[in-house]
């Protein structure tokens, strides 16, 4: 099988769970989106976005998808089946829709616009971001002050899930510290190779950096 990725939160998603169960994949960087590389891909993901797995004539889009196939694939317990799925699948749509939505919308007006040019920061996006960030934090604070992962005693496809945008916090700079069982629960995550560094030995293009821009709020030296 083959997976392509990008470095992007998505795909960089799919090569840790990939790299943390030794998926017998071969790892191949793509750009669907740059000028005259959508044709190629276009049968693979009709939306063109990555990460999409390869095998067999077939082809799989979205992470999701891609770490319940991989994790079956190596008869792992990282995607839960049994009487743990449903409390995994809970935890991955309320991710989804709470804690990863509202990190994606900091991330993406701090962190993507500005890589690729896409325009200025919206601010009343950020504020709505970290309005929703707050409220989703606390939601998961209280719950993991209680347990050392989302799923019972042991790190499942939910932590990764839920983790998606927190690596890219330089740029996101999402106030995590003010959730100690949080920042302590993504502190153990980062213990794990996978997690911390997916991409190594892995050729693959390091992100366009965020430009530095002068803070207007700051007051100018006379």
């Amino acid at each position: 099988m083959k997976l392509y990725f990008s470095r992007n939160p998505n795909p960089r998603l799919a090569v840790a769970v990939a790299r943390y169960l030794n998926a017998k994949v071969e790892f191949e960087f793509a750009s669907p989106f740059a000028p005259g590389q959508a044709e190629p891909f276009r049968p693979l993901n009709p939306n063109l976005s990555l990460p999409i797995l390869v095998g067999s004539g077939k082809s799989l889009w979205e992470a999701d998808a891609i770490a319940c196939r991989l994790s079956r694939d190596a008869h792992s317990d990282l995607w839960r089946t049994g009487d743990d799925e449903p409390e995994m699948i809970r935890w991955l749509s309320w991710g989804k829709e709470n804690f990863a939505r509202a990190c994606d919308v900091v991330h993406f007006e701090r962190g993507t616009k500005q890589r690729f040019g896409l325009g200025p920061i919206d601010q009343h996006r950020v504020e709505e971001g970290l309005r929703d960030f707050r409220t989703a934090a606390a939601t998961l604070e209280a719950e993991l002050s209680e347990r050392e992962w989302l799923v019972e005693k042991s790190v499942s496809y939910a932590d990764f899930r839920m983790a998606t945008f927190l690596p890219f916090n330089d740029v996101a700079r999402l106030p995590l510290d003010d959730y100690p069982s949080v920042s302590r629960w993504y502190r153990q995550f980062e213990e794990t190779d996978a997690w911390r560094n997916p991409f190594q030995g892995l050729d693959a293009p390091e992100l366009p950096p965020v430009p530095v821009r002068p803070d207007p709020h700051k007051s100018r030296p006379e």
